[in-house]
């Protein structure tokens, strides 16, 4: 789409919004479109994608623009990224801004960093670095630069992958199966689903085919009692509830009142009966301490950088920094310990991560295993391959944008030895 002048000067508002990164993109585009409510679908697509284009693209328009405001930068991204040609901007330009763009589109980037050809901050592109080799990390950052797709999991409950599918088709929405979740669904657009039959009936729910990946790990099964200890929104909680069947006794925790208030509507689609919402003060509230050695499976979707998920989230690129990070990883430590001590013998407790680092991942397991010796880590993909997942990620679950095309994760699944262990 070749905005108009009015469009253009939407996005670029937007953006110059976004940029101080003092909160979420997303929440920042929401509220923009809100207070905007005349702009049509089209000039919404149209904002939307440029602004997040631009935020995955930032570092290296702000080398070759040489400017770091809404505009210039939002007009680099269309003629530098997107290929929009100079003539068909001619409308919505200011004089001299046609000269400038030409120095643009001819703007010679192999004499930039690699880190900067990237888009990647320094202290990233420094830590993923040290822990892949060149070639995987030129593969991993163009994976983030591209926007994600939309990944569906279906309510086994109330419905097959088959049927959604078909009637997905019958709207006119190309959906295709996910080649690694048995139960997920991918579609090539991005339509509004919340209207949508299938959506209403609370046979599909929105979540990225790695995110459902690590309900297989959790494995949970009928009659036994979970714990999703971060259950935040909810959206592997329903998942886990569906592969119980609706029986047993699910406990979702979270500290957010507003996110498990999220949680309410989505449970009352999915038809479950098995789940209990609890707000938690923190890892250590009595609600967390009763259930002291009781629980089976334990499922630790641990508060994280989020750096797996640049594809859909690329301002926590510029959001993060190694403070942010040492704190999350201190939070992550103590959480998981917490988790830990609801686990009885022979149990299993699976810690993961939205994030690409070591430092919130085999770090944290690996340190955590020290102090008990009473876990082991359980082989991720002999759990997989039973369930028939064509996965082979090693004793530890790692998923890439690269290589596997779902947001970034890292899971570990650990098992609590028996009194006779």
């Amino acid at each position: 789409m070749i905005p108009t002048r009015n469009t253009l000067a939407h996005a670029c508002a937007a953006l110059d919004l976004i940029l101080p990164f003092n909160e979420p993109a997303d929440g920042v585009l929401s509220r923009y479109f809100r207070a905007n409510p005349e702009l049509g679908s089209t000039d919404r697509a149209f904002i939307a994608e440029s602004t997040f284009g631009v935020l995955r693209r930032k570092r290296l328009l702000e080398a070759v623009a040489e400017q770091s405001t809404g505009r210039a930068l939002l007009l680099s991204y269309l003629v530098r990224v997107v290929g929009v040609s100079i003539r068909q901007l001619a409308n919505v330009l200011e004089p001299q801004e046609g000269e400038w763009l030409g120095t643009i589109k001819s703007f010679d980037t192999s004499k930039l960093s690699l880190a900067v050809q990237l888009d990647l901050p320094d202290w990233l592109f420094e830590r993923l670095q040290a822990q892949m080799p060149e070639v995987d990390l030129i593969a991993l950052s163009r994976a983030m630069q591209q926007p994600a797709p939309l990944d569906l999991r279906v309510n086994t409950l109330r419905a097959t992958r088959e049927e959604v599918i078909a009637k997905l088709g019958a709207d006119k929405i190309n959906a295709v199966a996910t080649p690694y979740s048995p139960i997920g669904v991918r579609l090539d657009s991005k339509p509004a689903l919340n209207k949508n039959r299938l959506f209403v009936a609370g046979k599909i729910e929105v979540q990225d085919e790695g995110s459902q990946l690590l309900g297989f790990l959790v494995a949970p099964t009928r009659h036994e009692t979970v714990v999703d200890f971060c259950a935040g929104a909810g959206g592997k909680t329903l998942m886990l509830g569906a592969m119980m069947h609706s029986q047993g006794r699910l406990y979702a925790f979270d500290v957010s009142e507003k996110r498990l208030t999220n949680l309410k509507p989505r449970l009352k689609r999915s038809g479950l009966s098995n789940i209990h919402p609890h707000l938690i003060q923190s890892e250590n509230d009595t609600k967390v301490k009763r259930l002291a050695g009781k629980i089976d499976r334990v499922l630790v979707d641990a508060p994280c950088s989020g750096l797996g998920t640049l594809r859909r989230n690329p301002d926590l690129k510029w959001r993060q920094t190694p403070e942010t990070v040492a704190e999350l990883v201190g939070k992550q430590t103590a959480i998981l310990e917490s988790a830990a001590r609801l686990v009885k013998p022979g149990g299993r407790l699976v810690y993961a991560t939205c994030s690409l680092l070591n430092q919130e991942n085999e770090d944290v397991v690996q340190a955590f295993l020290g102090r008990h010796p009473e876990f082991s880590i359980t082989d991720a993909s002999e759990l997989l391959t039973r369930h028939e997942i064509p996965l082979a990620t090693g004793p530890f679950f790692k998923l890439s944008p690269a290589t596997h095309h779902t947001d970034g994760f890292f899971a570990a699944v650990l098992t609590r030895k028996t009194a006779t262990a």
